[in-house]
């Protein structure tokens, strides 16, 4: 026996669910949209209307001088692993619906060099286990295979959709182009490490990226069930896909990228780098469970501490005759 409402229902219950959805998001967008600051992060304050015309300096901000110490910026992580990211504006307001097409020849060419990545990785396995060093030529291979995969993330999926300039097809650096990403060779690996760390250590931090890349890209797929009515599945892209999604609907809504959006995706994805650098037994370093955020590689200073309080002098209140010159 069959219900046959049950398919209006669902489709129903669907329509709602779209609607909910979209509402969401675009609460989120506004939300995140916020007051853009001025490009270059300083302000100047207005002339006075009395006294002689001078040009006044721009202010920057200041540190937070005897601030509390939770409030204090927390300083960046000591990482081999350096992920650079550049908003590059202004980006187009569709673009980004079609990057992913436009992105096929890489995802074709990516496909057999992260083949390579893996036979590689196995060869420097075994290196680094009898000698103790990772090949150099190997290690730039892997480096260069991840600096690709890092700018054609950047700029269709995942990595953060900052960029409308298409990624160049190499293993170098590429310094001219607004994704960078750098790990330093390591003169020396632990021999021990290198049976553990990449299966074994790394666990807790399979669970978080797990969760910030999920099983892939958006994508819709059919399935059959036995009796063969057909359904339809959702795999979710995980966090990073969500965030990257919102920040695509600000582009083709309201015209610009959200940056405190930018510089949590940028963050999100340095802790994925990390993780895979030292899963690929490239560094010894255990990735820190840090959010660095924003797009530049660039370590805070330390915060600024404030002054000793001196104690005020003691006036001094006796009363005499001045000393007698001889």
């Amino acid at each position: 026996m069959r219900a046959g409402f049950l398919l209006p229902v669902a489709l129903l219950m669907l329509g709602i669910g779209l609607v909910v959805t979209g509402i969401a998001v675009a609460l989120v967008v506004r939300g995140a949209s916020g007051s853009r600051p001025s490009a270059s992060g300083t302000a100047t304050p207005p002339a006075s209307s009395t006294g002689p015309s001078t040009t006044a300096a721009p202010m920057t901000a200041a540190p937070l001088v005897g601030a509390p110490v939770s409030q204090l910026p927390h300083p960046r992580a000591v990482s081999p692993v350096a992920l650079d990211a550049r908003l590059d504006e202004p980006l187009s307001r569709w673009l980004w619906l079609v990057k992913w097409f436009l992105a096929i020849p890489h995802y074709v060419v990516l496909g057999f060099l992260w083949f390579a990545f893996m036979v590689v990785s196995v060869i420097a396995f075994f290196a680094i286990l009898f000698t103790g060093r990772y090949p150099r030529g190997l290690f730039e291979f892997n480096l260069g295979v991840l600096r690709w995969t890092w700018r054609v993330s950047y700029y269709a999926s995942s990595g953060g959709l900052g960029t409308d300039r298409y990624p160049p097809f190499s293993l170098q650096a590429e310094p001219e182009y607004p994704a960078r990403l750098d790990i330093a060779y390591p003169e020396r690996l632990s021999r021990g490490l290198v049976l553990v760390k990449w299966w074994l250590l790394a666990i807790p931090h399979y669970l978080i990226v797990g969760l910030l890349v999920g099983g892939g890209s958006w994508a819709w797929t059919w399935a059959r069930d036995i009796d063969g009515s057909s359904r339809l599945n959702v795999l979710s892209g995980g966090l990073l896909g969500l965030l990257v999604l919102v920040a695509g609907l600000s582009l083709l809504f309201a015209g610009h990228y959200p940056r405190a959006l930018f510089d949590l995706v940028a963050g999100l994805n340095r802790w994925v780098y990390r993780v895979v650098a030292y899963a690929a037994l490239m560094t010894d370093v255990y990735p820190p469970f840090q959010l660095d955020e924003g797009g530049a590689e660039v370590p805070l200073p330390p915060p600024t501490l404030p002054p000793p309080t001196l104690p005020p002098p003691v006036a001094d209140d006796r009363v005499g005759p001045p000393p007698q010159a001889r």
